[in-house]
Order: C-alpha cells, then sequence, then structure tokens
C-alpha cells in the first residue's frame, strides 16, 4: 500500500513521500524497521506461523497484535483494537522474528494483546487520512492553551486515533505539570478524548527527527531504542574540549555517540603512562601536557619554562625515564628531545615539488619595440604606406623643403639623429600621378 505522494514522478523515478523517514501512509519511510531475513524461507513440517504480528503507528511507535487467521504481509494497513475504539497501523513484521523482538521488549504472549480485527478499507484509510490531516492544528492550539495557563511544558508532537475519537499529546517538562485543567479545555476545544504522554528529550528528538552534525539522520531516529547515560567522563577519555555547544546533540543533552568508541578509548588509555607522574630531566622536571592516543605520542612541558612550547617523547621512551627515575639512575639525554614540533619542521628539507609559478612573467611580451629615435619624434605621414591617402583625401606625397624652391640643408649638429655623420641631401620624391575615379573634394588652402 503507498500514499498518493509514492506515485512516479518524472522520467520514470519515483517521486517519494518527502516526509524525512516519517511517512505514516506507506512502508517507504519505516523507521526502526527491521529486516525479515527470513523472508521466504519455508517453516518446518507440522509447525504453524506464529499468530502475532507487530504493527507500526506513527513516528516509529509499535505494539504487538494476534492474527486472527488473516494472510498479513509486511506493508498491509490492518484495523487493530484499541481500548477505546480501533486504530489504522502498517504491519511492519510477522513470521518468527516477532517472537524474537516479544523477549527483547519483554512483552509476554498472554491475553492482554488485543486482535487485529481486519484489513483496511477504502473508507478506513480515508478517515484516518483526515485525522492525521487536523494534528497539526491541534498541536498549535494546544500549546496557545498551555501558554496561557503558563504551564512549564512543551507539546511537542500529537498523534490521532484511526477512527478519530482519542488524541495523544507527547510532552516534555522539567518538573512535574499539573495539566488537568488544560485537559478539560482541550477536550472542549476538540470533542476528542485526550491523553498526555510525558517523553524525555532524546525520544522526543527521535520522534521529531532531523540531521546530526555528522551530516547523517539522527540515530535515535533510525535505529538506536536504548538510551543510555553519556556523562563528560566520555569526552575526557576521547580527548575531546569540553564545549557544550559541540558535545550537545538536538536533544540539548550529551551526544549519544560518545559512547561507540567508548570502550576502545579506555583499553588504549590502560596502555599509556599515567599522566599525574612527572620526568625528572636534567633540565629540570616535567609535567604532563596531552596525550595523542593514536600515534603514541606524550606531550610534556618544563616546570622551569612556563609558556614553554611542548615537547614530544614516545610512549616507550617515557617508560623508560620513569623506570630510571624510580631507581635512581642519571639519565643521559641530549637536547634534541627538548625541541618542539615547530622547532623539528623548520630543519625538514622539502624535496620532490618545486613551485614555477611566477617564474615567467606575464608581460614578457609587451616590451617597447621602438627602432631607435627619439620617443617624442614621430615620422611624417605616421605608420601610413608612401603614396596611401591621408585621413583627409589627400595623398601622402613627398613636399618640398620650401615653397621658394630652396635646396634640403642638412640638420644642425644638435638636431642630429642616432646615425653617425653628416646626412645626404635627396632630391624630392616626384609627384605620383592621382589615382583614377572621382576624387574627394580638397579643403581649400
Amino acid at each position: 500500500m503507498g500514499c498518493s505522494s509514492c506515485s512516479t514522478g518524472k522520467g520514470g523515478l519515483p517521486a517519494g513521500c518527502n516526509n524525512n523517514g516519517a511517512c505514516g501512509t506507506c512502508g517507504c519511510g519505516d523507521k526502526m524497521s527491521v529486516f525479515d531475513w527470513l523472508t521466504g524461507i519455508p517453516l518446518p513440517p507440522g509447525q504453524k506461523p506464529f499468530d502475532i504480528v507487530e504493527v507500526r503507528f506513527k513516528n516509529g511507535r509499535k505494539a504487538f497484535f494476534r492474527n486472527s487467521q488473516l494472510s498479513l504481509y509486511t506493508g498491509d494497513v490492518v484495523v487493530v483494537d484499541m481500548a477505546l475504539g480501533h486504530d489504522v497501523g502498517i504491519i511492519s513484521l510477522t513470521g518468527e522474528l516477532v517472537r524474537i523482538q516479544l523477549k527483547k521488549k519483554d512483552v509476554k504472549d498472554n491475553y492482554e494483546l488485543k486482535k487485529v480485527l481486519r484489513k483496511a478499507t477504502e473508507e478506513d484509510i480515508t478517515k484516518w487520512q483526515h485525522a492525521r490531516t487536523l494534528e497539526k492544528d491541534t498541536m498549535m492550539g494546544a500549546r496557545s492553551l498551555a501558554q496561557q495557563l503558563n504551564l512549564q511544558m512543551k507539546i511537542s508532537d500529537v498523534e490521532y486515533q484511526g477512527d478519530g475519537t482519542k488524541a495523544i499529546f507527547y510532552y516534555t517538562a522539567e518538573d512535574r505539570v499539573d495539566f488537568r485543567e488544560l485537559i478539560k479545555k482541550l477536550a472542549e476545544r476538540f470533542r476528542v478524548k485526550i491523553e498526555m504522554k510525558q517523553i524525555g528529550y532524546r525520544a522526543e528528538a527521535g520522534r521529531l527527527g532531523g540531521i546530526g552534525s555528522c551530516g547523517r539522520e539522527l540515530c535515535c531516529s533510525t535505529w538506536l531504542t536504548d538510551f543510555r547515560a553519556v556523562s563528560t567522563g566520555a569526552a575526557r577519555y576521547q580527548q575531546l574540549s569540553l564545549n557544550p555547544s559541540k558535545l550537545a546533540g538536538q536533544c540539548g543533552k550529551l551526544k549519544c555517540c560518545l559512547n561507540y568508541e567508548l570502550d576502545q578509548y579506555v583499553e588504549a588509555v590502560r596502555d599509556l603512562p599515567p599522566t599525574h607522574l612527572k620526568l625528572r630531566l636534567p633540565k629540570g622536571s616535567a609535567s604532563h601536557f596531552k596525550t595523542d592516543i593514536f600515534k603514541r605520542i606524550v606531550y610534556y612541558t618544563l616546570d622551569d619554562e612556563p609558556g614553554g612550547a611542548p615537547f614530544a617523547l614516545p610512549v616507550e621512551q617515557v617508560f623508560e625515564i620513569l623506570d630510571k627515575n624510580k631507581k635512581g639512575i642519571k639519565l643521559e639525554i641530549g637536547e634534541d628531545i627538548y625541541r618542539s614540533d615547530k622547532e623539528k619542521e623548520k630543519e625538514k628539507v622539502e624535496v620532490g615539488f618545486a613551485q614555477v609559478v611566477g617564474q615567467d612573467s606575464l608581460t614578457r611580451f609587451d616590451k617597447n619595440k621602438k627602432k631607435g629615435g627619439k620617443s617624442g619624434q614621430r615620422r611624417p605621414g605616421g605608420n601610413r604606406p608612401n603614396g596611401g591617402p591621408s585621413p583627409s583625401g589627400q595623398t601622402n606625397a613627398a613636399k618640398p623643403a620650401h615653397s621658394s624652391g630652396q635646396k634640403n640643408t642638412p640638420r644642425s649638429e644638435g638636431n642630429k639623429g642616432p646615425q653617425s655623420g653628416p646626412k645626404k641631401n635627396h632630391p624630392p620624391r616626384p609627384q605620383q600621378p592621382p589615382k583614377k575615379g572621382p576624387q574627394p573634394p580638397q579643403n581649400p588652402s
């Protein structure tokens, strides 16, 4: 059974319900799901199928019900019996794995288990989906009523029963809350049976879901079911800074993932030297600064040099120094051990890579290519070819030096160019005949 938003999208791709793992109308977003690895394996001869099934409701809430000879499979929408009315849920697990889940959650197989009434009809599903649409408005109205009554509580979620006759209000609070007046006003306003259920902050984060600082979905909303106590000692063992903003999760408590690798860190710390012991070196006593568990290196600082850079010692060398200090043997240690990591890095020579960027100038092709002459002098006619038309339309013919017909005289010594020796007088060039075709009008002189 799939919800209306799980249809096929563009290009044949599934559209998805976009409910971030909290889909309550289909099996596509089953939170806290258990993989049924016994599917398709036949039962031994003579053994009957287990008659209890696991049913999932909103936000991963699950319960066990007895099957009354119905052919049920994972993902079927069923109507189950409740203390007041009936509810609608989805089959999340069947078969022999349900027997294991009963033992894990300490649920007894007795007469107190409710029954699966029938498979949900279209009318049941329509009524159930209508009740789900009322949950958000009901939650906002309940929050406003709690604020008017000055109750120190936070209503985080509302869940309607499948038949719409009952609503469960999930809330968190630091202390005990007297909500009797709130229940009366909620019943008068929404006309349903009211049930108040207090949950912890971690359970609230698991119901609402979200993305953690690691970039993945919250563990409490995907697979984590038992919330163990987390202390700051777990952060100290892992050499983490005691920063509340970084160690706290979305629930406001310490992150549950601090306990995941705690046992490995505790085991690794046992092989390291004690941090309270001081080293007696030729330069004086040295106190513990920090420990690198992965590299098995311990950092110490000299007591006589406050503010000095810490120096690193391997774990084996630290044990050797402590053993000699205990026996009273004089240490013969060079000055190299007192150097910090920064001083050691400066002595390293970088080999194998050369930085060639910047050796070639970007303006190497933009050099001045003038061939002699002063920068202020210009040739007559510019760069135009001989005989070419000028901008005014006149031909670029050579003109005599003087209009009176005087001969060209050599330049004075002060006006000589870069060429050596006196220049020869050249006769004026003959005027070229005008080109055929219409000529542009000449400006009157």
